[in-house]
């Protein structure tokens, strides 16, 4: 399960950054997740709600999932199209020279928080 080790890493970087930004506590954080990223988002948020407990920035936090569509682009048409729905082999030319353009990603997108100040 690479989801508790992705919470890690996340809250490590919560942590640097509230200390960085003079930061009490935060409130909800927004990450993007692709589609295809291969994390299982229930247990990613289940991760989340035990991990911040142990951190007091983060100990009241909300954590919000937006979902980044995977897109594949056919460079032997140079088309994109949506990976899920047809897979490796273009739908337009039927190549196999495509490639994965977006929705493998993790990215905070947001953060809210309180400062000291």
């Amino acid at each position: 399960m690479h989801e508790m080790g992705i919470i890690v890493n996340l809250a490590n970087t919560l942590d640097e950054t509230a200390e960085e930004q003079n930061i009490i506590r935060i409130g909800k954080v927004t990450l993007q997740v692709g589609e295809v990223s291969g994390i299982v988002t229930d247990y990613f948020v289940d991760c989340w709600n035990y991990f911040k407990r142990k951190h007091p920035v983060l100990n009241d936090s909300e954590l919000v999932l937006e979902t980044i569509p995977a897109i594949t682009f056919c460079s032997s048409c140079e088309r994109n199209y949506e990976t899920v729905k047809y897979g490796r082999e273009c739908p337009y030319c039927h190549s196999g020279e495509t490639w994965l353009i977006q929705g493998n990603e993790c990215i905070i997108k947001e953060i809210e928080a309180e400062t000291a100040d």
